[in-house]
This record gives structure tokens, sequence and C-alpha cells, in this order.
């Protein structure tokens, strides 16, 4: 039987990976999750600092696709390439487990959006919920081990219909637009009045970072591009386009409702800003518009989960049966891992009171290791010389850039706090069990000493976590 050719992806859909990745449920959610915390004049600065941090992220992922062009995998292999195996295999069990909890965020957003209509679903996280998701989770499993091509094309597809309604909310809203709103929203109003703008603005960063996370959609497929250089400018071009829409959706609800009325808004609250200018089918029309958009981020998340893992597996820091392929190319065991700790984390949201927010912030906070690796691998290349013995032009460029992002990263880790911190310790420890396995199938040794002095930190963490939650010093 013929195998079937190498699948390549052309500039439009790297993009489309790009920007199906970050549109997902976050920016459905905007209005509420900002004005719960912030004003229009914390909420512009925030997105000026994330939006400057993440600029220069896109332009890291862009200069190591030219410098490092045999890397593939983006981010896992970018940390193993810096810093070792084990911070390697930290940065790709990271973005996993993201993945997964990114796409267990998306359905219980759907589920919640579909409990205004049908009760029995709630907030998303009530058992008749979690068993219509777990049926999506399997039927999406079983069109992607169909072949990449065909989930790409769809997720393609997707991606414009997705976008197509938030743009016609944009229109919409505009046209709606108050002027005396917005005055009265500008440094947050009643209630706010205590808070300084600093923890406005802190307030916001780990949002801020679970609607960018996708940003490394084409890094990660890199194997699949035609040509290298399409790499890192998808990853420009989904950035910006994506930037846009989010500093709209934010900036023009706080010209509709009060701020203390976008804090109590039902998720997504995008509807209820739209029901405020139009009428109760504007809440019609984004809950649609959501569930196309959540699909297609779920799709997309499905896909760099599996390849994740089927990468690290080929490099030696996952279990050798991760790299596993079926007929179609597709990493089958990957993905049936995947989706098997989707469901696990689909099934604890129903002891989980605000099951979406936890998810979003513990998203948010996984991420911040593989891309602070990815960043300081960036600054570690532009201040060794390495990959610019023959190009030395553009270097001091690339040095800032990388040090900037490098900085961004490291304070978001601030930002998120010590308890998503320790709680993605929770989920680094007893994962270090993989990386374990892949060392010893291939007669390695388990931890250099500096590995050994990492893993203790992170075990110790872990605990800590542990007890937190079981005294109730920490609550989820």
């Amino acid at each position: 039987m013929t195998q079937p050719s190498p699948q390549k992806f052309a500039l439009p859909t790297l993009t489309a990976m790009v920007v199906g990745s970050m549109v997902g449920a976050g920016i459905f959610s905007l209005p509420q999750t900002f004005g719960r915390v912030t004003g229009g004049l914390g909420a512009l600065i925030a997105w000026a600092i994330a939006g400057s941090g993440m600029l220069m992220l896109a332009f890291v992922f862009q200069t190591l696709s030219r410098r490092k062009p045999e890397l593939d995998a983006g981010v896992y292999a970018y940390a193993k390439a810096g810093f070792g195996n084990y911070p390697g295999f930290l940065s790709a069990l990271g973005y996993w487990t993201v993945c997964c909890l990114g796409n267990v965020s998306y359905w219980v957003l759907i589920k919640s959006t579909l409990g205004a209509l049908f009760p029995v679903f709630g907030d998303g996280n009530t058992m008749a919920a979690v068993a219509v998701s777990s049926l999506g989770i399997w039927l999406f499993h079983f069109m992607i081990l169909r072949g990449v091509t065909q989930a790409a094309f769809i997720n393609t597809v997707a991606t414009v219909a997705k976008i197509i309604p938030i743009l016609i909310f944009l229109v919409f809203v505009a046209f709606g637009f108050k002027a005396d709103v917005f005055a009265l929203n500008f440094y947050g109003g009643p209630g706010l009045e205590v808070e300084g703008l600093f923890a406005q603005v802190r307030g916001t960063m780990l949002v801020t970072v679970f609607v960018f996370v996708g940003i490394e959609g084409a890094s990660v497929y890199s194997r699949y591009a035609r040509k290298r250089s399409d790499v890192g400018v998808a990853t420009l071009l989904g950035f910006l386009g994506v930037l846009c829409l989010l500093v709209l959706v934010t900036m023009l609800s706080y010209g509709v409702l009060l701020r203390p009325d976008l804090a109590v808004l039902r998720n997504p609250s995008m509807a209820g800003v739209l029901q405020a200018v139009v009428g109760p089918w504007g809440a019609v029309f984004v809950s649609v518009g959501l569930i196309i958009s959540v699909l297609g981020a779920y799709l997309s998340w499905s896909l760099l989960a599996a390849e994740v893992l089927y990468s690290a597996a080929k490099m030696e820091s996952m279990p050798a049966f991760l790299a596993a392929e079926n007929r179609n190319k597709v990493p089958f065991a990957a993905l049936w891992l995947t989706n098997i700790l989707i469901q696990l984390f689909l099934i604890l949201t129903l002891f989980a009171e605000q099951a979406f927010l936890l998810a979003l912030k513990l998203t948010s906070s996984m991420i911040l290791l593989p891309y602070l690796l990815t960043a300081a691998y960036a600054l570690k290349l532009a201040l060794s010389g390495e990959s610019y013995e023959r190009e030395v032009k553009g270097r001091g460029g690339d040095l800032v850039r990388a040090g900037l992002a490098t900085l961004y990263a490291a304070g978001l880790i601030y930002a998120g706090g010590l308890k998503f911190l320790l709680l993605s310790l929770v989920i680094y420890a007893p994962g270090t069990l993989l990386f374990a396995v892949a060392q010893k199938e291939r007669g390695h040794r388990v931890f250099t000493p500096t590995e050994l002095l990492l893993f203790a930190i992170a075990a110790g963490g872990a605990v800590l976590a542990v007890y937190g939650l079981a005294t109730g010093r920490i609550s989820v």
C-alpha cells in the first residue's frame, strides 16, 4: 500500500492555524472579564502592555524560525535546544496541558451558553453538560484520526466563519457606542474606588495571556510548512489581526453598558452587550457565533496538542509510543492520550464552581514557562552570537526584542501570583513520570544534577499546593 504524500500547509493555512488557535472562547468573554476588574483606562494600559509584550514574542518566533529552521514543534524544541532535556520536556508538558485545559474551557463555555436556553446545562459544569461535551470530545477525536490535512482545511473554514460574527458585533456596537457611558467607565466607576490602577491592570494580565495563547500555532506546525519563511509571517499576520479584534471588543463594550453591569453579564458576555444595542436577537446571534468559534478553536488545539507530544517523542523526551502514526500520518497515540486527559479534566469541572474561570487562569499560568524558555533561548542566541556567524546584521534588534519578550514572560509569572504557579506544579511534578519513562527506555540517566534540583523544586511546590488545597488555604 502506498503511503500518503507529505502534507504541506501554505501561508493562508498557517495563518488560519494562528488565528484559529487564538480566537476561541476568550474573546467572547472579554466585556465581563475586564468589567469585573478595571475601567477603560486600565484596559487600555493592559492591552498596551500585553500587545507590546506579545508582539515581542511574535518577533521571537519569527526570528527563531529563520535562525533555527531545523527545529520543529516550536516551544518544545526551542526550550530543549537552549536549556536541555528536562526543561524541554517541561515546556512540552506545559504546552500540552495548556491545549487540554483550553479545550476543557471551550466545552464549559459552549454548555454555559446553551444553559441560557436549556437550564439542564447550568453554567457548563453539570452532569448533562459533561455528558454532552464528552460525546463531542470523541466525535472530534475520530474526525482528526482521518487526517491532519482534512482537519486543517476544516479549521480554515471555521476560522473564517467565526471571524464574521465578531466583525458584525463590532459594527453594531460601534453604532450603539455612547461617549458619556464610556466617560463614566474610563476610571472604573462605582466599586473600584479603592482599587489602584496598578491592581486593576494586574488583574487583567492572566486574561490577556489566555486570549493570546495560540500565537505559536504556526511554529508548532512548522514541519508542515511549504516554506519555512511562512512560519514567521503567519505568526505576525495572525497576531496583529487578532490584537485589533481584542482591543475593539473590549473598548467598544465600555461605551454600551456601565462597568458594574458589564461585570455581572453572563458569559459569553459579548451576547449581553449586543443585546443591549439591538435587542434579544443579538444574544442569540453572538451565541451561535461563539459555538462556531469555539468548535473551530477546539479543533486547532486538538491538532496542536497531539503534535507537541508527537514531536517530543520523536526528539526522545516523551515515551516512544507517542511517536506512533496511523496510515493517515496522524499521531494517533498522542491524540488518544490528549483526549483522555481532556476527558479527565472535564469530569473535574463538576467539582469547581467557576470551572471556566479556573480553566482560563490555569491555562494562562501553564503557558508562561514555555513562553519564557522560548524567549530566553532567542536571547541566548543573540547574546552568544550563535547562528549569527554569517549574518551579523540584525543581531542588535533581535537582542532587544528577545530581552523584552523574556522580561514580559517573567513579569507575567509575577502578575499571575503564587497560587496558580503552585497549582501548575501539581501537573509538572507528577507529569515528570513521562520523562523518566522516556529516559529509561532509551538507556539514558533520568536526571543530570541540575535537572534533579529542578525536579526537587517542582515536587516541593506541588506538595505545598496539595497541602494548600487540603487545608483550604488554596481554593479553586
